[in-house]
C-alpha cells in the first residue's frame, strides 16, 4: 500500500467515524446540529487526526484504537475555524470551498456550533478510555495536553497575539509565538496524543513532540506563503487577506523566498528526528514532506 492509500484509508476512517458520531441533522435543537456538520464534514485534510493515528502507528498501536481522540482533535480544529471567520474576528466568508458557517446559520448559531464541538471534543477524547479500553491515565494526560494546547498558552493564545499584532512591524520573536501556538499547539498536541496513548516511553514522546513543533511552525508558514501567492480555487477560500490586514506573517517579515527556505529547513529538522524509529515512522515523514509542497 503506497503512503497517498494509507492517508486516504486514514481520512475515511476519520470521515466515517465523525459522521456516526456527529448529532444528526434532524436532533434537537436543529439549526446548531446542522452547522456543526456543516463545519465539520466535507472538504478538509484532516492532517490532526491523521497526525493522532500515524504517531500511534510509529509506537506500535493501530491507529484505530486512537480514533476517537483524533476525531476529537479534529473537532477542536472546525471549531477554531469557525470562530476565526467569524466578523468580530477575520471576518471570512468562505471556509473550505463554501460558505463560513456564520453567513449560513446566522453569527451566533455559528459561535455555539464551535462551542458545542469543542466540548464533544474533550468528550470523545474521555471516551478512550471506556470505549476502546485504553488505560485512563494516558487518557487523562491526554485530556491535560489536549486543553493546554487549547487554552491561552497555545491555540487561543496564538490567535490573540495574531489580533494584537496586526499592523505592528513584525519581528522574529512575535512570529515564532504566533506560529507556534495559532497552528503548532495543537499540532504538537495531536503527535503526542498518538504517542501517550500509545504507551511510548518518555524519551520517544519527547522525540515526537520536536517532530511536531518544527512542523507546526513549517504547516503556519506554508499557510502564510499561500495567502499571497496560491490558488483561491484549491485553496477553498480568498487569498490576500493576510496582506489586507497587515498580519505579521514569516514573509511579510522576512521576504517570501526566505520564508520558503525556512519551511525546508523545519521539514528537514522534523524527519531527520525520526530516524530512531526507522521504518515505522514512514507516513510521519511523508506527512512533513507533504507539507512542504502542499498546494492548499
Amino acid at each position: 500500500m503506497t503512503w497517498e492509500e494509507q492517508f486516504g484509508e486514514l481520512i475515511e476512517q476519520v470521515d466515517a467515524f465523525l459522521d456516526k458520531t456527529l448529532p444528526s441533522e434532524e436532533t434537537y435543537p436543529q439549526s446548531l446540529h446542522r452547522a456543526m456538520r456543516y463545519s465539520v464534514l466535507g472538504r478538509g485534510k484532516r492532517l490532526r487526526p491523521i497526525l493522532v493515528m500515524a504517531a500511534a502507528r510509529t509506537c506500535g498501536t493501530d491507529p484505530a484504537l486512537v480514533l476517537p481522540t483524533a476525531a476529537g482533535i479534529e473537532c477542536i480544529h472546525a471549531y477554531s475555524l469557525i470562530h476565526d471567520d467569524l466578523p468580530v474576528m477575520d471576518n471570512s466568508d468562505e471556509r473550505r470551498g463554501k460558505p463560513s458557517c456564520h453567513l449560513v446559520f446566522g453569527e451566533a448559531i455559528a459561535l455555539l456550533a464551535g462551542d458545542a464541538l469543542q466540548a464533544l471534543a474533550f468528550e470523545l477524547i474521555a471516551s478512550n478510555g471506556f470505549d476502546l479500553g485504553l488505560r485512563p491515565q494516558e487518557v487523562l494526560r491526554v485530556v491535560k495536553e489536549v486543553a493546554q494546547a487549547c487554552g491561552s498558552q497555545g491555540l487561543v493564545g496564538g490567535q490573540v497575539g495574531d489580533i494584537e499584532s496586526q499592523g505592528c512591524q513584525p519581528n522574529q520573536e512575535m512570529i515564532n509565538y504566533i506560529c507556534s501556538r495559532k497552528t503548532g499547539a495543537l499540532i504538537q498536541a495531536s503527535v503526542k496524543a498518538g504517542a501517550i496513548l500509545a504507551r511510548a516511553g518518555e524519551d520517544r514522546i519527547a522525540v515526537l513532540s520536536q517532530y511536531a513543533s518544527h512542523l507546526g511552525i513549517a504547516f503556519q508558514i506554508v499557510d502564510d506563503i499561500l495567502d499571497l501567492v496560491g490558488n483561491p480555487e484549491k485553496m477553498g477560500k480568498r487569498v490576500g487577506q493576510d496582506e489586507a490586514k497587515h498580519k505579521a506573517t514569516y514573509p511579510a517579515a522576512f521576504g517570501l523566498e526566505e520564508a520558503k527556505r525556512k519551511v525546508s529547513k523545519e521539514v528537514a529538522a522534523a524527519i531527520s528526528l525520526l530516524q530512531i524509529f526507522g521504518r515505522k515512522a514512514d507516513l510521519l515523514r511523508r506527512i512533513a514532506d507533504f507539507l512542504l509542497h502542499r498546494d492548499h
